[in-house]
């Protein structure tokens, strides 16, 4: 047997799975995000460990599996997070997650030019390097290294500091062409590479439970652990995407829109970003605004029970939202433009607009910044026949609906709603020796998808909607507050 877990910005979820990667118990734990004020959102480490251990159990207990059963153990988690620690792998703060602001500052005087031609990336506050210039200069910390999510759970569990290419290459540390640390921007931020995990692929064994990690995950002592990968990366790999050409729209917390490129591509307008991918090949993506994130805080804001009460609210709504917008932008926005300091906003109220209106709108909203990045990577080469919904707005037929007629495609809507802790289980698959490849396993669990088609009403009624989106963007530019650069 298999185990998969994902370190999710909202929950830890483990999935059991046989050889043949059939899941056959889940479980899942939630914790909170401190955000204490503005820019800040940061997570104890310690949620993660006090989940890991009675997730793993409730899991196991469903699927009727003793722990001497489970022959590898694979991870993966969000992205972006910034965890020092000691040289036991300890942590010595709270995690900087990919919502925390405060590095802003960091990269005002590095060669953005440089880096983006170098990594693929868009210098961004967001990223691991601003992090942990951040932190040095805060003063107080005195790191040996510096994880992100994944890697530092896996050291905490093996003791081997190594993290996959496809995270590194989020770090803003990592060039394209050598596969590696870049010299020139780990002078650049003040890293040394020996602060820094060693890279390998997300597949490999990066060691074997320590009496401390037996005591984290009630496995048994020596089992084999993979290097693990981010959720980014094993969301569309758990549906089974591991060639060129796949395009993904991923929605969780935030929603991530990507496609598989067989070649590095390096994005001139910098809107999406490239990536290494854990089965080869590049993935191409912008990295996500809050989207499932905003539907929550709705939901609460209108009271509604759960996400199916949001749904149907939604639905009693037209499309186009009787002309009221939404922009997306509750902890800045990734899309149509990079921008830390825009902010989220309802356009258009008026006494006629009710909590249906406010609920579509916001589904609406998040669907439009998907088409801002679906036109740029179609620009880059993309080629896309559908769409594949993944993660929980895959469960939504309502959020499917909206962006087949908003991206005028059909959308995918794979029969596997396990998400990114799939794809911790092939990679669990491919340590163990069970698939030769991530590709074979990929091949395992891709399975035949329901389509859902473009309503041509809805998508002409969303495509005037979606160009009022953009003027309205235009239009509160001036008006969104800069973002610090003292904090």
């Amino acid at each position: 047997m298999l185990v998969g877990v994902d370190i999710g910005t909202q929950s830890l979820k483990v999935a059991v799975a046989d050889a043949t990667l059939a899941v056959r118990g889940e479980a899942q734990r939630t914790y909170c995000t401190d955000f204490a004020t503005a820019g800040h959102a940061e997570q104890d480490p310690r949620l993660w460990e006090e989940a890991l251990r009675p997730a793993i159990a409730e899991a196991l207990a469903a699927a009727r599996t003793p722990p001497r059963q489970v022959t590898a153990l694979a991870l993966c988690g969000q992205l972006d997070g910034c965890i020092p620690v000691t040289a036991r792998g300890e942590a010595l703060t709270s995690c900087l997650t990919w919502m925390d602001r405060r590095a802003d500052a960091e990269i005002a005087d590095i060669d953005h030019r440089h880096l983006h031609r170098t990594t693929g990336l868009i210098a961004d506050a967001s990223h691991l390097g601003a992090k942990i210039r951040w932190l040095k200069r805060q003063g107080g910390v005195r790191a040996a290294r510096y994880h992100q999510p994944v890697s530092y759970l896996v050291e905490r569990l093996t003791g081997a500091a190594v993290i996959d290419h496809a995270l590194a290459s989020t770090s803003m540390l990592y060039g394209l062409t050598a596969c590696d640390y870049d010299a020139s921007l780990l002078s650049a931020f003040g890293v040394d590479r020996t602060e820094l995990p060693r890279i390998a692929r997300a597949d490999e064994i990066a060691g074997n439970l320590t009496d401390q990690g037996v005591e984290l995950t009630g496995l048994m002592p020596g089992l084999p652990v993979a290097v693990g990968t981010g959720d980014d990366f094993s969301t569309p790999l758990g549906a089974g995407l591991a060639e060129p050409g796949a395009v993904s729209v991923a929605v969780g917390t935030g929603e991530v829109v990507g496609a598989l490129f067989a070649a590095a591509v390096i994005d001139p307008e910098r809107l999406v970003e490239t990536h290494a991918y854990p089965s080869g090949g590049y993935f191409v993506e912008n990295p996500g605004w809050l989207a499932g994130g905003a539907v929550a805080w709705l939901k609460d804001l209108l009271r509604l029970s759960d996400f199916a009460a949001f749904d149907a609210e939604a639905a009693k709504a037209p499309a186009g939202s009787d002309d009221l917008l939404f922009l997306p932008a509750l902890t800045g926005a990734m899309a149509p433009e990079w921008n830390a300091g825009a902010r989220g906003c309802f356009y258009g109220l008026t006494p006629a607009h009710g909590a249906r209106h406010l609920a579509r709108a916001a589904l609406e909203g998040c669907g439009f910044a998907m088409r801002d990045v679906l036109d740029r990577l179609i620009a880059l080469g993309a080629a896309p026949r559908h769409i594949t919904l993944l993660a929980g707005g895959a469960r939504s037929r309502l959020w499917a609906q909206i962006r087949a007629d908003i991206a005028q495609l059909p959308v995918a809507l794979p029969p596997t709603t396990h998400g990114s802790v799939m794809g911790a289980l092939m990679l669990a698959g491919v340590a163990s020796g069970r698939f030769s490849h991530l590709a074979d396993a990929a091949r395992r669990v891709a399975q035949p998808a329901e389509f859902l088609a473009p309503d041509p009403a809805n998508a002409a009624r969303l495509d005037d909607a979606y160009r009022r989106y953009r003027q309205l963007f235009a239009a509160l530019k001036d008006l969104f507050p800069q973002p610090s650069r003292t904090s």
